[in-house]
């Protein structure tokens, strides 16, 4: 019996993980989830296939009602295009309904959350970002968190341990 893949079915498929923002888990608490499309030229798709895409330093900005995606890398290919100045760090606009847009700019400038890709994906042969609605940790959240993260890790082997000797 094999184990299916956790990022859903093949890139060849139009499904799975392009690129995980596993620092953000770290560095903020994430509340909401939002599913955004996003805006691309066709050198950024090609990359993308390739897998040139890097969201860790990245987080999404509201301007004039639009959603942005700021500091995403998406690493030209060298042969993709020869006639496009391709620019690896341009910002790229996000695709939500206007309700959902709405939504966010209320959070955003009344609460303080801040916006932040958690994942890039594919979707039905679409590219896919997945927004997380956060609050920044302090730095005793982040060691507290640790801690449980240890601890879980340890009750497991703990356990595992006791159920192997009984």
């Amino acid at each position: 019996m094999s184990k299916k893949n956790s990022g859903g079915k093949d890139k060849a498929n139009g499904g799975g993980t392009i690129a995980l923002n596993k620092r953000a888990r770290h560095e903020y608490h994430l509340e909401e989830r939002f599913e955004a499309g996003l805006s691309l030229q066709g050198w950024e798709l090609k990359a993308i296939r390739a897998g040139r895409a890097n969201i860790t330093e990245s987080y999404a900005v509201i301007r004039e009602g639009e959603l942005f995606l700021f500091g995403a890398q998406i690493t030209p290919l060298i042969m993709a295009s020869s006639h496009v100045i391709a620019d690896a760090m341009r910002t790229r606009k996000l695709l939500l309904h206007r309700g959902e847009i709405d939504e966010l700019i209320g959070r955003v400038q009344r609460e303080g959350y801040t916006l932040i890709p958690t994942a890039l994906y594919w979707k039905a042969n679409k590219v896919k970002a997945e927004l997380a609605l956060a609050k920044g940790k302090q730095t005793h959240d982040k060691r507290e968190a640790s801690k449980d993260r240890d601890w879980a890790r340890d009750k497991q082997r703990l356990m595992r341990a006791h159920n192997k000797n009984a």
